[in-house]
């Protein structure tokens, strides 16, 4: 399985006007790990600005909007299993459209999510301690109920709406040399990566240490399971990558670097003390690739990189301790 640059734009045309254009900011430069004495370029995608406080928006409206137009949205609705904000991207979509929405989340779901998505006047059930918990019971629904099953991040709509984001950065950075993003099962990767590849710009995937999906399949030539341990488990807890994902690691110019939890909860707090952004640790996860004494990954001198905060919806009050 595959996704192409058209699939991408043809997901821009969809959502044009239903997303917000994304924010792109100065990095700190000379925090940025590199291989020689010069500094790289650093610049920051505020994605975490976008409606419901994460990237699924994209591809949550991509996917309504798509079966809008195909007359395939049953009056059972949709629903979804989420961590939290994918399943908080398909109810504000889905509110937007008039269509019911049932959102499965495993028990560990932050209650910010959960209260979030009731106020989208989701169904809400709880169920199991792990993402695919909550998947193998969002299954089962739909084969009973005859809602409509989105995904957070295996379907090629929900890839291709997250791959307009990158069609937002070139058009701010013409000049990129290499976009960061966290992975979780791939969604955002597999978008981002093949839209940075038509332009001919480079990808980092960054997974934590014991969150490594992609990492593994990469490794095995095959999707397989991977354990799920990471501070950062609410966003990017996925056992298992998508062949979307590995299509796009194999056949792209992406690089799959992994960073320690204590690194991604130290980029995390840095963001907000240094500039009172409070993002999600998944968001601070690829961040930490770069400005961390571990350097997972070490620019060029010069290196133009604009790395992708994708989410903010988080509890706050830790990052004051």
């Amino acid at each position: 399985m595959e996704l192409s640059y058209e699939d991408v734009k043809a997901a821009a045309d969809r959502i044009a006007g239903r997303v917000r254009p994304v924010a792109i900011v100065p990095g700190e430069s000379d925090a940025v790990a590199t291989t020689g004495s010069g500094p790289a370029e650093l610049w920051l995608a505020l994605e975490f600005m976008q409606h419901t406080g994460s990237f699924k928006a994209r591809g949550a409206q991509n996917f309504i909007q798509a079966h809008r137009d195909d007359g395939t949205l049953p009056d059972a609705g949709v629903t979804i299993a989420s961590g939290g904000n994918a399943g908080l991207a398909c109810a504000w979509a889905a509110r937007g459209q008039g269509v019911r929405a049932t959102v499965f989340l495993p028990t560990t779901a932050p209650a910010v999510k959960v209260e979030r998505l009731r106020g989208y006047g989701a169904d809400v059930r709880l169920v199991g301690a792990e993402y695919a918990d909550a998947l193998a019971a969002c299954h089962e629904y739909a084969d009973t109920s005859g809602a409509l099953r989105s995904h957070a991040y295996d379907n090629p709509y929900i890839a291709a709406g997250a791959g307009t984001l990158m069609m937002e950065i070139h058009r701010q950075l013409p000049r990129l040399d290499t976009v960061v993003v966290a992975v979780g099962g791939g969604g955002l990767f597999a978008g981002i990566a093949t839209a940075a590849a038509h332009y001919g710009v480079r990808t980092i995937a960054v997974e934590p240490e014991n969150c490594r999906a992609l990492h593994a399949a990469i490794a095995a030539g095959q999707i397989v399971d991977a354990p799920v341990d990471s501070v950062a488990a609410d966003s990017l807890g996925a056992r298992r990558a998508t062949e979307l994902a590995l299509h796009a690691a194999r056949n792209y110019d992406v690089t799959s670097v992994l960073v320690a939890d204590r690194d991604i909860i130290a980029t995390r707090r840095k963001l907000w003390h240094d500039r009172r952004l409070a993002v999600e640790h998944g968001a601070a996860t690829a961040l930490a690739a770069l400005t961390t004494a571990d350097g997972a990954y070490r620019a060029q001198p010069g290196e133009r990189i604009c790395v992708v905060l994708c989410g903010a919806n988080t509890d706050p009050a830790d990052l004051a301790q």
